[in-house]
């Protein structure tokens, strides 16, 4: 039998919160009451059960893609795999880069498909995937730090943009980095593919060999981590300015190709007080205000409080 997941409202009422195991979602429609209504309760539906569908193919969404090859099944699974894809012919990516954005993704596809709304998200955890109807649009705010937020800058994304996903990645996220950036924001067309190419610059975002930064495998930190023996980032001591803008130039290198090539929209890369950014557009200027760590986020008009 299929477990229900833990749902509620946050404390402003307008919120749906959805937990599962380790899948922890934000939840915010905008539009007519009743299709609002429509869209949680077809939230609700699509999570409840998804963790299970994901866990019956973890062992294959922990190997290392290989390009052209899946033997996933699952409409979440492959939306990881095609997600990690591109990246999977140049270095070493599994589907599980992608499943924070692409869990985003396949809520929020539930809630559009069942109800007409006028903007709404799903927060997974700070990767996003966003859905706006014509005329609408979000402000995302940008942080340099998930452990310790604080808001460095806006850009806007409006109904005509081409980007659906927000995604960051580094080594105080969630998951290991093999790079040594504070936090790395992707904006791209869905929230899987962000979520994938935030891994795949904040691993560019390094210094090889420095001794400032300590390293160790991820397996011994956590055994069952699909990097496997690979060496993560667990420290990084202060760095030299000129040490900063060499890594982060490495960082942003990557996510100009990344650019050219149609897989994201945009890139801030953060590391020790400095930020790099990549076709981002005008940022706003830094507000004196402090926000939640869920974030690099977004709200329309204002901050979403997480």
């Amino acid at each position: 039998m299929t477990r229900r997941p833990q749902t509620g409202w946050l404390s402003d009422g307008r919120r749906l919160h959805l937990q599962d195991g380790p899948i922890d979602l934000i939840v915010e429609a905008h539009g007519r009451d009743g299709e609002v209504r429509v869209a949680y309760e077809a939230a609700v539906r699509r999570f409840t059960g998804l963790l299970d569908e994901l866990c019956d193919e973890l062992p294959e969404l922990r190997r290392a893609a290989r390009p052209g090859v899946t033997s996933l099944r699952g409409v979440v699974a492959r939306r990881m795999g095609a997600a990690v894809a591109p990246f999977a012919a140049g270095t070493f990516i599994t589907p599980m880069a992608a499943v924070a954005g692409a869990v985003a993704d396949e809520v929020l596809g539930a809630m559009t498909a069942a109800a007409d709304l006028d903007r709404a998200y799903v927060n997974n955890g700070g990767d996003i995937a966003l859905h706006l109807a014509a005329g609408e649009r979000f402000t995302v705010g940008l942080i340099d730090h998930p452990q310790r937020p604080s808001l460095i800058g806006t850009t806007v994304i409006a109904a005509h943009d081409p980007v659906r996903g927000i995604a960051t990645s580094g080594r105080h996220g969630r998951s290991f980095s093999l790079g040594i950036a504070d936090a790395v924001t992707i904006l791209a067309r869905t929230a899987a593919q962000a979520d994938a190419a935030a891994t795949i610059v904040a691993n560019a975002v390094d210094l090889p060999g420095h001794p400032l930064v300590v390293r160790c495998s991820a397996q011994d930190v956590q055994p069952d981590s699909d990097l496997g023996a690979r060496l993560v980032t667990r420290d990084v001591g202060r760095l030299a300015p000129g040490e900063i803008a060499t890594a982060l130039d490495a960082g942003a290198c990557t996510a100009r190709r990344l650019l050219a090539d149609g897989l994201i929209a945009g890139a801030a890369l953060h590391l020790q007080g400095e930020t790099l950014t990549v076709a981002l557009g005008a940022a706003d200027p830094p507000a004196p205000r402090r926000v939640p760590a869920a974030a690099s986020l977004l709200e329309t008009e204002s901050l979403l409080h997480v």
